[in-house]
């Protein structure tokens, strides 16, 4: 089976198109469907060229405050020797459509889609687009929490191709999950991972975790339960939900449902009050 990685091609809806639609920001989750990515909602980045991108999730007070997710789309000819000014931000950059190269401390690889790269706080990066054809990517950011004793992670780069997914225990290869870091590795507070339900695959309970998730719809449709609501979702659409959001999904079919999902994990609750050493 080939993969499928929905990209955003922007533009805008029509004057007769209906303004109602699935769109939702509550105070557990937001759904933000694919027709929501149109040009009036793009920005620029100051240090990159020829580029624009949907920012899709930032951290937010009192909702989801551990990450940044980006959906960017740059040029032929574009890209940045200076992408990211916070210094302590991890990356993973994900191809969706088109071609890139990216340099980490000196050295450069070349993402198709499917490509994944994972670069550390502080590591020396730049980007471009030398193809003909702009290249679409997932920029999702982090602040890196160091823990004692434990060195930060590498950078890396793969594809999702070389990977073969997990299934979950007890799901007959309906439900898994392609991880590109080992749960147990922790140096790494942050995975960015794709799951992936074949048709009648769920997840047959309200999942309620302190974890918090963005979830893009890489292909496929089903009904994913948010909070006390059911929505139905498919390609393009982003999921975006603060911690404990309870949360269950249906994959209806007729092929497989696969989204590219963020959570921080593997470090202690922050603390803070009169006894937190940061005082």
């Amino acid at each position: 089976m080939t993969a499928s990685y929905h990209a955003p091609p922007g533009g805008l809806p029509p004057q007769t198109g209906l303004m109602t639609g699935r769109a939702v920001f509550t105070e557990a989750y937001a759904v933000i469907p694919a027709g929501c990515f149109s040009d009036i909602v793009t920005s620029a980045l100051p240090g990159w060229a020829g580029t624009r991108l949907w920012m899709i999730a930032r951290p937010m007070t009192g909702f989801s405050e551990t990450f940044s997710h980006y959906v960017m789309e740059v040029r032929p000819g574009g890209g940045s020797d200076a992408p990211d000014p916070e210094a302590g931000a991890q990356s993973v950059i994900f191809v969706a459509a088109g071609g890139l190269a990216l340099t980490i401390r000196g050295v450069t690889h070349d993402l198709d889609p499917g490509g994944y790269a994972y670069i550390p706080p502080r590591a020396p990066w730049s980007l471009r687009v030398e193809g003909a054809a702009p290249a679409r990517f997932h920029w999702i950011r982090k602040l890196y929490v160091p823990a004692p004793g434990i060195p930060v992670p590498e950078a890396f780069v793969t594809n999702e191709a070389t990977i073969p997914p997990a299934p979950m225990p007890d799901t007959q290869g309906r439900w898994a999950t392609t991880r590109f870091v080992e749960p147990d590795d922790l140096a790494h507070d942050m995975h960015v991972n794709i799951v992936t339900f074949q048709p009648g695959g769920t997840i047959p309970f309200e999942e309620t975790h302190v974890m918090e998730h963005g979830i893009y719809v890489l292909e496929g449709k089903a009904v994913y339960r948010l909070n006390r609501d059911w929505v139905e979702v498919g390609p393009g659409d982003y999921l975006w939900l603060r911690a404990f959001c309870p949360q269950a999904c249906y994959a209806g079919g007729p092929g497989p449902f696969r989204y590219l999902l963020y959570k921080d994990v593997n470090r202690h609750a922050a603390l803070r009050g009169p006894f937190s050493s940061s005082v």
